[in-house]
């Protein structure tokens, strides 16, 4: 039976009212199991009529039975703007060569923009000439070179064959940081369905195979890779953090301590991207003021030792930022949440996450901030007051503050000057403090 191809967006509920493409569509036992595992990135249910899906932060791509689904981000019709803002939450390199606009390649998932970068990463890396190292080798060879092994030598009874048992330091591309690329270039060939990008795989990959030989990527590959990396090969790191990423967004976990189930498919949690975002651009624009990420607020919640006869850890708020000053006294607590809040309505979950936070703050105004990414030019904070039931006393203060992505990159991408930096700590502050001096 033929393919299904469904195209939503990031947070959007589609079912066969909307799409009759899923009417009469079904999961059999085993695909069902998958999509149960799916659970808290893709919502998807079987009702009468055909299958209902609500996609949540993750985007990517997937097929589940007939059913090929294509989760857009918010910025897929802006590939450049959106490309822009991966490479600066993640430090890297702005590779002009290999723009999906200079090869005209328009980019229809999410893994692709990130492929994109993973080809010009290994592009550059190519055309400065791959890592090289001495690595020992010990081999029978016909002319002497490097130690003879004389203690292999005599072992095999003196010379029994025209070759002489040696100990030598070629200097070789074999390297675990070329190992590694050349292993993220052919597993990015199957996460990708656009000709193009696999054909400029296949041939990055081919000018490396003649002198590399690719590993196998888990979790000892992954710590043999960073103890590798030095001043040296400090090149690779984006290519590195590049097939990080896709590996943990495919499924395949990177982690020894964890048992994460591979996914039929590419999805990506938008949310870890936005907190990394908005974490370097606070960072770097905040003066005389220190950011925190999940950083621990202890001793509002503990438990009461009687009667409770059994130790018990007391649960610990973690808001994704917290602003310190010069005193290392908290001056605010923002969560940052890849939602637009503008367009699409507060779920209480966050709600009450935030509100939990604000009443932490003993001292000074209890307030906690939710930044939400949007794209709409006309979108404007909003507040939401906690009162006091009995009183009709305002107890602390949730603030949705919006985060123009298309300013963000317009402002980023600005050469830099004076004035560009005072407009950058201009947006930092409004972001943390408002509309305030």
């Amino acid at each position: 039976m033929s393919e299904v191809p469904v195209t939503i967006e990031e947070w959007q509920t589609s079912d066969p009212k909307s799409d009759p493409r899923l009417a009469g569509l079904d999961l059999d036992p085993i695909t069902r199991k998958i999509a149960e595992g799916l659970s808290g990135k893709l919502k998807i249910l079987e009702l009468r009529q055909g299958l209902s899906i609500e996609a949540t932060s993750y985007v990517g791509s997937l097929k589940l039975g007939r059913l090929r689904l294509t989760i857009r981000p918010k910025l897929a019709d802006k590939p450049d703007t959106f490309l822009a803002l991966l490479r600066y939450a993640y430090g890297w390199r702005r590779l002009t060569p290999f723009s999906p606009v200079a090869h005209g390649i328009a980019p229809r998932t999410f893994q692709d923009l990130l492929i994109l970068q993973l080809a010009a990463e290994a592009a550059e890396l190519l055309s400065r000439g791959l890592h090289r190292r001495y690595e020992p080798l010990h081999e029978d060879l016909p002319s002497p070179r490097g130690k003879i092994d004389f203690l292999s030598f005599t072992r095999q009874g003196g010379l029994t064959q025209a070759h002489l048992p040696c100990r030598h330091h070629p200097r070789l591309e074999n390297t675990m940081v070329n190992r590694f690329l050349l292993a993220g270039l052919l597993h990015s060939v199957s996460l990708t369905e656009d000709l193009t990008l696999r054909t400029r795989l296949r041939l990055l990959a081919g000018l490396m195979q003649d002198t590399v030989v690719p590993i196998r990527l888990d979790s000892q590959t992954r710590r043999r890779m960073r103890r590798a990396e030095d001043r040296m090969t400090q090149a690779y790191r984006p290519a590195r953090e590049i097939i990080e990423l896709l590996l943990e967004a495919k499924g395949i976990t990177l982690d020894s301590m964890s048992t994460t189930t591979p996914a039929p498919g590419f999805l990506f949690d938008m949310n870890r991207f936005f907190q990394d975002l908005l974490s370097r651009f606070l960072r770097e624009n905040l003066e005389g003021l220190t950011v925190k990420d999940q950083y621990n607020l202890k001793g509002m919640m503990v438990y009461d030792p009687l009667p409770y006869p059994l130790p018990r850890t007391p649960p610990v708020l973690r808001p994704d930022y917290v602003i310190l000053n010069r005193q290392q006294k908290v001056v605010a607590i923002l969560d940052a949440k890849y939602r637009d809040l503008w367009n699409k309505d507060l779920p209480p979950y966050m709600l009450y996450q935030l509100a939990i936070y604000a009443l932490s703050r003993f001292a000074g105004e209890r307030k906690a901030v939710i930044l939400y990414p949007t794209v709409d030019a006309a979108a404007q904070e909003a507040r939401i007051q906690i009162m006091d039931p009995h009183t009709e006393q305002s107890r602390a203060q949730v603030i949705l503050r919006p985060v123009n992505l298309l300013k963000l990159e317009d402002l980023l991408s600005q050469p830099q000057s004076l004035s560009q930096a005072k407009q950058r700590q201009a947006l930092a502050h409004f972001l943390v403090f408002g509309n305030t001096s």
